[in-house]
């Protein structure tokens, strides 16, 4: 294996070699977690008209200069009616909130500060300013105004908004297809029966599926389970070249007689960019290119090595080939709940819970006792790692780099 590479070396070859994904249409029905392909414009001006932001009444508000004082009411609008009464001296118009202000009025009185007198006489007991409780037209947005930049990532407000100015379907950057492949000739499905002690249920392909919906970023195509023998292994990486964009195969890609991985990459005509990465866990992280420019991820098979490969190296690559502004690690500083040392030789990923201390408020990073990467019950506790870069003892309470593996 040559030089290890530092993580944030790794993670810059990486992400030259991502390239954007085309542009699609969604309806905004499927655009939560999508990133705009293009700035989203006001198609008119927001809001179009002058509003009312109460229910009440429309006025000049000269004229109630001297409460209390009555005016003659001569209609209603509500929100949604093409109804223009004009408000002229001495008079006004019901109105409920939403509604276009009616030619004439310049203010909208509360309906709390009213009375009704009968025979359409309407009673104001306190005055009003001109503009209270009106939202101007085009007071929000102008027409044509950029409302939503690309590479922005849509939720429940920016779906409203995009629905507000017509954007159905939106633009976005269509999502790498993401193939996954787990190797071994020891594991079998997650549903199936271990027959013996050295048969193991395979967690890699469950797991990654899982983080790959999490991060909303890709297409995720489960190819199954494949035995340590270099045909079979060609075979079924050769399908996952053939249709996706992206593929993370798990095992195999260490030093032993059975990593067959490398080869099977070499014989499919893919070109290893890196072999090798200076972290704990996940040392033989490898990362190629497939003959047609796909990116190929091969992670150590222990479920640590595969989360935390995947979303140190893989989840960046993904982010930037679907548009996203920031692609690397969400970095967080953190306190230690407890010491924890690191004495790896290499930077070590420490897998963390995330618990309060006493009264205090701030969460603290609480170390987890791992048995190793192939430490399932430790991952299942994990909100995420501390970056560990110095070969020391780390202090209770000491600040450190924190990875969240969740939004």
């Amino acid at each position: 294996m040559a030089e290890l590479l530092f993580p944030d070396q790794a993670r810059a070859k990486i992400l030259s070699y991502c390239r954007m994904q085309v542009r699609e249409k969604v309806p905004l029905e499927q655009a939560r977690g999508r990133i705009l392909a293009q700035p989203i414009r006001a198609d008119r001006d927001i809001p179009p008209a002058d509003r009312s932001t109460m229910d009440g009444y429309a006025v000049r508000a000269e004229d109630l200069g001297s409460v209390p004082c009555e005016l003659k009411l001569i209609g209603e609008v509500t929100a949604g009616s093409a109804a223009r009464p004009r408000v002229a001296p001495g008079t006004c118009v019901r109105i409920l909130t939403g509604a276009n202000i009616p030619p004439g009025a310049d203010a909208v009185a509360i309906v709390e500060s009213t009375s009704e007198m009968g025979a359409g006489s309407i009673r104001f007991h306190a005055s009003v300013r001109p503009g209270e409780n009106v939202l101007p037209r085009a007071s929000i947005a102008r027409k044509g105004q950029i409302l939503l930049d690309k590479g922005t990532r849509l939720d429940a407000p920016q779906i409203a908004l995009c629905a507000v100015v017509g954007a159905d379907p939106v633009p976005v950057i269509r999502r790498p297809r993401v193939g996954v492949v787990c190797t071994g000739e020891e594991l079998v499905d997650g549903s199936a029966k271990p027959v013996a002690a050295h048969i193991q249920r395979d967690a890699n392909g469950p797991a990654l599926r899982a983080a790959l919906e999490s991060t909303e970023t890709a297409e995720c195509r489960i190819l199954g389970i494949v035995g340590d023998r270099l045909p079979a292994l060609r075979q079924r990486i050769a399908r996952a070249l053939s249709t996706c964009d992206v593929v993370l195969v798990s095992g195999g890609v260490s030093a032993g007689k059975y990593d067959l991985v490398p080869q099977a990459l070499k014989d499919l005509g893919c070109r290893k960019i890196f072999h090798g990465v200076k972290v704990k866990p996940g040392k033989p992280l490898l990362f190629a290119q497939g003959p047609r420019r796909q990116l190929v991820f091969g992670l150590p098979g222990n479920p640590m090595s595969v989360l935390t490969g995947f979303h140190e190296f893989v989840a960046p690559a993904l982010r930037k080939m679907t548009g996203c502004a920031e692609c690397g690690p969400r970095r967080e500083r953190i306190r230690l709940a407890a010491a924890v040392s690191n004495f790896s030789g290499r930077i070590y990923f420490a897998p963390v819970k995330l618990e309060p201390r006493g009264d205090e408020r701030p969460l603290f990073a609480v170390p987890l006792a791992s048995r190793g990467s192939a430490d399932v019950l430790a991952g299942a506790q994990c909100n995420g790692v501390v970056v560990l870069a110095d070969q020391r003892e780390y202090a209770a309470d000491e600040w450190v780099e924190y990875h969240p593996w969740s939004r």
